[in-house]
């Protein structure tokens, strides 16, 4: 299609409704009742940036997003719309896409270590009450304190031993560490375990690098397989925020770039709100709010906008809004505020359109050049080009073993670190020979070769990225070599490297090991 980011198409007058990708990283929201084609809207909006090589990250609640793989065709419905809407240039085709998932069973594992997790997070994850969750915040100042590394759940709970039995030592120090709360924490571990969990603790950690990457021009799309991982929501919501705030902390400040360096969706953004305590809930507003500098994007997609707080809401400039039904008052409510929310267009009753939408259509309305909401128009969303609906096992299989980090993520490396040293174990360790898995040197900006990318200006690096170089240089091969895909390829590290510049990152200094948490750290006053 000409235009590279076409989102709609207006009922009256057949006119284009796109979005501006200088302001993509204003946020945006995409809302509807169940059934009203939010998903095929998220499936369209991925395909966007993916064109514009804007990489994107989204979770999979109902398994059928990996269709984004796959060449579309053969879809009658999709057949008849691009008739309907007169999309001569329309082509099917299909987009890299990278799988992941928490529990390896559907992609490429996902990790964070424990530390990186930090203690408010965690004591979400663990439903901690807020003495508890203090023991567990003076739990993480002493492997501050006593360079204890926390990769693990393992590490974790002989820490926690370790507390407990040393209670009276720490008393002064720390505060007052009683067993009652340890005993809570650990029963909470237990639980997170048997839920398979602690698959998601541990190292090789995720490199956000991998998560922005493009292919022949296109932004790799990222999808986590979630319809297991929303069993637990309050696990499923916490890892989101994690990941999101791990993207804040690294990513260098940008402003306002040409367009975004990774886009987020964030699918039952409800999740992210319900439950989260008062201090939590305003930490996770500020990150929202301060994350398009960074070159962010963040978009929720839930059915009812009344599920997004205000400061969120009023931050959200890019809508898409499917139908919803007045069955109920709250329905009534929701069908008022989405209707109020939008800038009035004086030929379309917003209100009483929202109740009227047919599948596919929305009141749609984006950001203009000067930022500002444009008049909602009411449209039919056009129709992916990729497929709609899930790839089968051995499609899934084919896009595992061709993806970027095939072989990178496989193997969990267990290093010497909090649970070794307090039992006085020495962990097996991985030979540093061992070959090592190749990967495309990752992308920063969001397209290959782009003069916007080159002029892009570099930060030096600092004493921590130094140190790390340093020691991880002593196993790497910089040769540069060329990849099945074609373009240059960098040597991937191996699970030594691996270690060793984890280790310089973690313990290199008492400003390392803080630094590490990520912006939870200070945003947050718990993880320190």
């Amino acid at each position: 299609m000409a235009n590279p980011f076409l989102v709609a198409k207006t009922i009256d007058t057949n006119a284009d409704v796109s979005i501006l990708p200088k302001l993509a990283n204003r946020h945006g929201l995409i809302t509807g009742a169940t059934g009203t084609g939010k998903t095929v809207s998220l499936q369209t909006l991925a395909e966007g940036f993916s064109r514009l090589g804007v990489p994107t990250f989204m979770a999979d609640v109902k398994g059928d997003l990996t269709g984004l793989s796959q060449t579309g065709g053969g879809n009658q419905r999709v057949i008849d719309r691009v008739a309907q809407l007169k999309l001569t240039g329309f082509t099917n085709e299909s987009f890299p896409v990278t799988c992941w998932d928490v529990f390896g069973e559907q992609g490429h594992p996902l990790r964070a270590t424990v530390a990186e997790m930090g203690p408010l997070l965690l004591s979400r994850i663990l439903n901690l009450n807020e003495t508890q969750s203090g023991v567990l915040t003076a739990v993480f100042k002493i492997a501050d304190d006593k360079g204890l590394l926390l990769l693990d759940l393992k590490d974790l709970r002989a820490l926690l031993v370790h507390a407990g039995e040393n209670a009276k030592e720490y008393q002064l120090a720390y505060g007052n560490i009683s067993s009652a709360s340890i005993g809570a924490i650990q029963r909470g571990i237990l639980t997170l375990e048997s839920q398979g969990g602690e698959k998601f603790f541990g190292e090789p950690a995720l490199n956000l690098d991998d998560l922005m990457q493009t292919v022949d021009g296109k932004g790799v799309v990222n999808i986590l397989a979630a319809d297991k991982l929303l069993a637990n929501p309050r696990i499923y919501a916490t890892f989101l925020l994690w990941l999101l705030s791990e993207l804040f902390e690294t990513l260098p400040e940008i402003g306002d770039p040409d367009q975004p360096k990774l886009v987020f969706f964030f699918d039952e953004a409800h999740l992210l709100f319900s439950e989260a305590p008062p201090e939590l809930r305003s930490r996770i507003e500020q990150v929202v709010r301060l994350v398009r500098s960074k070159g962010v994007g963040v978009y929720f997609v839930t059915q009812n906008p009344l599920d997004v707080p205000d400061v969120v809401l009023g931050q959200l400039g890019n809508r898409i809004q499917h139908a919803l039904r007045a069955y109920t008052p709250r329905d009534a409510e929701a069908v008022k505020t989405a209707a109020m929310t939008f800038r009035p267009n004086p030929k379309i009753d917003t209100e009483k359109a929202i109740t009227e939408l047919a599948t596919g259509e929305a009141l749609v309305s984006f950001l203009d050049e000067k930022g500002r909401p444009n008049p909602v128009e009411r449209a039919w969303v056009i129709p992916p080009s990729s497929r709609i609906g899930p790839v089968n096992a051995s499609e899934r299989t084919a896009l595992l073993k061709s993806s970027l980090v095939t072989g990178v993520y496989d193997k969990t490396v267990d290093r010497e670190s909090a649970y070794e040293k307090l039992t006085g174990r020495v962990s097996d360790r991985i030979d540093a020979a061992t070959p090592s898995p190749v990967r495309p040197e990752p992308v920063e900006g969001p397209v290959e070769n782009s003069p916007a990318a080159q002029a892009e200006p570099k930060e030096e690096p600092g004493f921590l990225s130094k140190a790390t170089d340093m020691i991880g240089g002593i196993f790497t091969d910089d040769a540069p070599k060329t990849g099945p895909r074609g373009g240059t390829i960098r040597t991937r590290e191996s699970a030594g490297q691996a270690a060793m510049k984890s280790a310089a990152r973690a313990i290199g200094s008492e400003v390392g090991r803080r630094v590490i948490r990520g912006v939870l750290g200070s945003i947050f006053g718990g993880r320190r």
